[in-house]
C-alpha cells in the first residue's frame, strides 16, 4: 500500500463522520448511550463501524467488522511514521469514542473501602 492511500482513506473515514445524516446517526446513538460505557458498545460502535465500512470498502476492505478491524490495524501500524495520520487517527476515535475522565487526584484515598 502506497504511504499515502492511508491518509486519504482516513480523510474520507473523517468526512463521512461529518456528513449530515452519519453525524445524525451518530448522535442519535449517543443519546441513547447516556455516557454509559456499556451502552456506548451498544449503539455507537456499530453506527461508527458502519460508517467506515461504507468508505473503506472502496479500498478493497472487506465490508464487515473484520474489514474495520484491518483498517484500524493498518493506520495504527502508520501512527508512529507518519504525524499527520496520528492526528487523524486521534480525531477519528474522538468521533465515537468517549473522552476517558481520569478519577480526581487521590481518589480512593481515605480508609473508606470503594465499592
Amino acid at each position: 500500500l502506497c504511504a499515502r492511500l492511508p491518509t486519504a482513506v482516513l480523510a474520507e473515514v473523517i468526512k463521512a463522520f461529518g456528513a449530515p445524516e452519519n453525524a445524525q446517526r451518530m448522535e442519535e446513538a449517543r443519546d441513547n448511550a447516556c455516557n454509559d460505557m456499556g451502552k456506548m458498545l451498544q449503539f455507537l460502535l456499530p453506527v461508527a463501524t458502519q460508517i467506515q465500512q461504507d468508505v473503506i470498502k472502496a479500498y478493497g476492505f472487506s465490508n464487515d467488522g473484520e474489514g474495520v478491524l484491518k483498517f484500524a490495524r493498518l493506520i495504527k501500524s502508520y501512527e508512529s511514521q507518519d504525524p499527520e495520520i496520528a492526528s487523524m487517527s486521534g480525531k477519528l476515535k474522538a468521533m465515537f469514542l468517549p473522552p476517558m475522565t481520569l478519577p480526581p487526584h487521590g481518589a480512593g484515598t481515605g480508609g473508606v473501602a470503594a465499592s
